[in-house]
């Protein structure tokens, strides 16, 4: 006991404890000397992350939790250079733990949980042990009793000593991945290791190099690295190192964006609908006449061709319209269409070489994870360009997920009348306003129509739905007709300086009863959000300023900059959405601190809620614009003060043009 304390308060950062609860202490030893130790104690009286993880409730808990164990010691010692002992020790240990604990306690553990420093250490030993990362802290101690947040966020592994804990616990096998809330793990700079951290990128401190610049860029989105970094001369390096990988690397946009899909799937996982949008959007790099692999996105009357990647995503959002995260992205370099080709000349191209064909892969991946969400029913919804026959024949082979469609084409519908004078002549199901948000106006740009300014109107539109059944295509004659629904929303009395609302959806979910058409009309509303989205990443992270010489270093950054993009849309919306929030739910204690000052200086009340943080935001975009000087307060907040400038500009773009 004297020695382990000794050597514990000597070399290890915690010092000796004490610990608490029901205790276990262990030296390494060997025979050229002590080598290190370990020490267990009690398990936490609550985690968040833990508790869902393993799916019991309060009374569960109470009854159950000595049988969970802390370890609150782990030490080998720093003079100490030997291969795998970190994790040969961990698996010595827990091979032995429930015996000494039965003979000391006169019962045996069933799990054991650790913490790791995540800022200071990767876990490597404990996943190397076969450990299972679970979660994090929130930053509060055991005698936090005030909710402080006092100490720093750590990971959360568990290791189970017995394999039937659950059904000892009488708990149910989970299925998947535990579910999130949408706010969930992203205060503070931890957000970043909750969305990358564990990207298989072919090297561990490649993983970590992306969580590191994830965190460097969100500080300042739209900056590059190098401004961002300031002046950290390591950080810019590696970098670098991790974007300039060869054209064949482990490091893709897939894999980076693969842990925030696993973490957008656990917060899909929380809702009953979500709501999976797809669309595309042109990146112009047409500056970087260096880059290799870049297609071409367009041409002007002159012949000039503007040269970028096409990027095609999915955003998943709530049905309140909260945005939880990024499920694909892919970028594709588009190839100049011939002009004036002869018809016929040459053979039909395969669906799958065809620009639509993105949208198949959408609705496929949206299928592919039905299983991992029994409980969460999905709906793409998807604009006028989804609108051909082969992707409502992919659904009706992948039935778990709906579609919501705006009809482009007025199709024949084996009855006397076409698609759109069908449901126009259908009877009137219901009336209803239709907020119609202002639009600026745009002059003509390229093969962009110059459009007026538009003021922002209440439409009374009349509802009407029915089922049509619509016949395939020539080219797909021998496949049976597709039966779909159609809700029609038209404008009974339009301004006249106006064109009349009208819209055509199309569904495959049934709809009976008013209420399931406008909730269609509500979800399709929705789908503005991803235009948003696209207008924070293009204006606020300026992901059309990268600079690389190849389409696969632009992807990486892109990846990086999707997810920022998303971070920042949420926070936008969490304030106005969810207001009554902490504002540490999305703020770190630096920013909080730059507001408090802000505040104090206008003479405004504190930023007590989420809220009152948002609102106080954009209250500060103009007197960014103005000020040369930090905010009153030290000097080490000007970090934050700068932060938050990248944060308005993502703030103000968010809040023009929501639907």
């Amino acid at each position: 006991m004297r020695l382990w304390n000794e050597l514990m308060l000597s070399e290890h950062p915690q010092g000796a404890g004490p610990l608490v609860g029901a205790q276990m202490r262990y030296l390494i030893g060997s025979a050229h000397g002590w080598l290190g130790g370990l020490g267990f104690g009690a398990a936490a009286l609550q985690l968040a992350d833990r508790d869902r993880w393993m799916g019991w409730d309060a009374a569960t808990r109470r009854q159950h939790l000595h049988r969970v164990v802390g370890m609150s010691r782990f030490l080998i010692r720093p003079s100490v250079a030997c291969h795998n002992l970190a994790s040969r020790v961990l698996g010595m240990v827990l091979r032995r733990l429930g015996g000494d604990f039965q003979r000391q306690y006169g019962y045996q553990p069933w799990l054991v949980e650790s913490f790791v420093d995540s800022a200071h250490f990767a876990g490597t030993c404990y996943r190397a042990a076969n450990w299972e990362a679970i979660g994090q802290t929130r930053g509060r101690g055991r005698q936090d009793r005030a909710h402080q947040k006092n100490k720093t966020v750590k990971a959360i592994y568990a290791y189970p000593l017995a394999s039937d804990w659950r059904n000892r616990l009488g708990l149910a096998e989970p299925i998947g991945l535990p579910a999130l809330t949408i706010a969930e793990g992203l205060e503070g700079n931890a957000w970043a290791a909750q969305e990358f951290a564990g990207a298989a990128l072919g090297d561990e401190r490649l993983s970590q190099r992306l969580v590191d610049s994830a965190c460097t860029l969100a500080a300042m989105p739209g900056r590059a690295f190098s401004g961002a970094a300031q002046g950290d001369r390591a950080a810019v390096k590696g970098h670098y190192r991790l974007i300039d990988q060869a054209a064949d690397s482990a490091v893709t946009l897939e894999a980076i964006l693969a842990p925030h899909r696993q973490r957008t799937l656990q917060r899909m996982k929380a809702q009953a609908t979500v709501l999976c949008i797809q669309d595309g959007s042109d990146l112009n790099y047409s500056g970087l006449a260096q880059c290799a692999g870049l297609g071409v996105i367009g041409s002007n009357q002159t012949g000039a061709q503007s040269r970028g990647l096409h990027l095609h995503s999915t955003l998943v959002v709530s049905t309140d319209g909260l945005p939880l995260g990024v499920l694909a992205a892919q970028c594709s370099a588009p190839i100049a269409k011939v002009k004036n080709e002869p018809q016929g000349a040459t053979p039909p191209v395969p669906i799958e070489e065809k620009k639509t064909f993105a949208w198949i892969e959408g609705l496929r991946t949206c299928s592919q994870q039905a299983k991992e969400l029994p409980t969460t029913r999905q709906i793409c919804v998807m604009d006028r360009e989804a609108d051909f026959f082969e992707l409502f024949d992919e659904q009706r082979q992948r039935a778990r997920v709906d579609l919501l469609i705006r009809a482009q084409h007025d199709r024949c519908t084996g009855e006397a009348l076409r698609l759109f004078e069908s449901a126009r002549q259908s009877p009137v199901q219901g009336r209803l306003n239709i907020t119609v948000p202002r639009q600026s106006a745009r002059a003509k740009k390229s093969k962009q129509k110059a459009r007026a300014p538009r003021k922002q109107r209440c439409a009374a539109v009349a509802l009407r739905y029915r089922r049509v059944d619509l016949p395939p295509p020539l080219a797909h004659k021998d496949k049976a007709p597709i039966t779909l629904w159609v809700v029609h929303v038209r404008e009974t009395a339009p301004p006249a300086d106006a064109k009349a609302l009208e819209w055509f959806l199309l569904t495959t979910r049934e709809i009976t009863t008013v209420e399931q058409a406008q909730e269609c009309l509500r979800w399709y509303c929705l789908r503005w959000r991803i235009e948003d989205w696209h207008r924070v990443l293009k204006s606020g992270c300026r992901v059309e300023a990268l600079a690389h010489r190849s389409t696969e270093r632009l992807q990486r950054a892109i990846a990086i900059h999707l997810v920022i993009a998303w971070r920042i849309m949420l926070m936008t919306l969490l304030g106005r959405e969810c207001p009554g929030l902490p504002p540490d739910v999305l703020f770190s204690e630096l920013e909080i601190k730059v507001l408090d000052a802000y505040a104090k200086k206008k003479r405004l009340p504190q930023p007590k809620h989420l809220g009152d943080a948002v609102r106080l935001v954009a209250r500060l975009g103009g007197y960014l614009g103005r000020a040369n000087d930090p905010p009153p307060g030290h000097q080490i907040m000007w970090h934050g003060y700068a932060q938050l400038q990248t944060l308005c500009e993502g703030f103000c773009l968010n809040t023009k043009n929501s639907c």
